[in-house]
């Protein structure tokens, strides 16, 4: 059964799934950026004030979550269960082997890390080398990176390409012909990238920063 309580819960259990808080769930959805604030789920005279279902589509569509997704949070406690991925060095993602064409990760025998919340089947963890992603992504951080998660505008994501090269970018445009990307680190270039040169590309979902 729905409760006021359970909902909202789900709403903030998604933001941390998604590796955003509440208010920025609000503004990757177009909402206003208090829309999901605590102050806001009761009335001046302490009613409960619900969710639009118009704004659940709205967060839903901006993340790339399902509806089941977000029942099964509903249906819970409210917290996604924990899960355990396999970590891989940005290294072993450019060498051949690793990886299937489509982007998921092969073989055994990996150190895996734990995650405060539910990922898909396939996916896994990065760890950033160097200062290439700075100031976003500091050395030693972990990426987890969802390669069966919907990209889109905006979304922060990983890309192989064809020749081995593993790079953390902003996903600016993509089209049939090639993929356009937005640097992370100002001292680094933005690249534009033909179809034919790209193994693949993968949502960044979470970081442990």
């Amino acid at each position: 059964m729905l409760s006021h309580e359970k909902v909202w819960s789900a709403i903030d259990a998604l933001a941390a799934r998604y590796a955003l808080s509440a208010s920025g769930l609000a503004r990757k959805a177009g909402l206003d950026s208090t829309a999901f604030n605590r102050s806001k789920r009761y009335s001046a005279d302490g009613r409960p004030r619900w969710p639009s279902t118009e704004s659940l589509a709205k967060v839903m569509d901006a993340t790339g979550a399902s509806l089941d997704e977000f029942m099964a949070l509903v249906e819970g406690d409210g917290t996604p269960a924990r899960a355990t991925v396999p970590l891989i060095g940005f290294a072993q993602a450019g060498a051949g082997g690793f990886f299937t064409d489509a982007g998921f990760p092969v073989g055994e025998g990996w150190e895996h890390v734990d995650l405060p919340g539910k990922v898909s089947e396939g996916a896994y963890a990065l760890e950033v080398q160097g200062d290439s992603m700075l100031p976003l992504y500091r050395d030693g951080d972990v990426l987890v990176v969802e390669p069966a998660a919907r990209v889109r505008h905006g979304d922060r994501v990983v890309v192989k390409t064809v020749e081995g090269e593993v790079m953390a970018k902003v996903l600016q445009r993509q089209t049939a012909r090639q993929i356009e990307l937005l640097s992370l680190n100002p001292d680094h270039p933005d690249r534009v990238l033909p179809r034919r040169d790209v193994e693949w590309v993968a949502r960044i979902v979470w970081a442990s920063q």
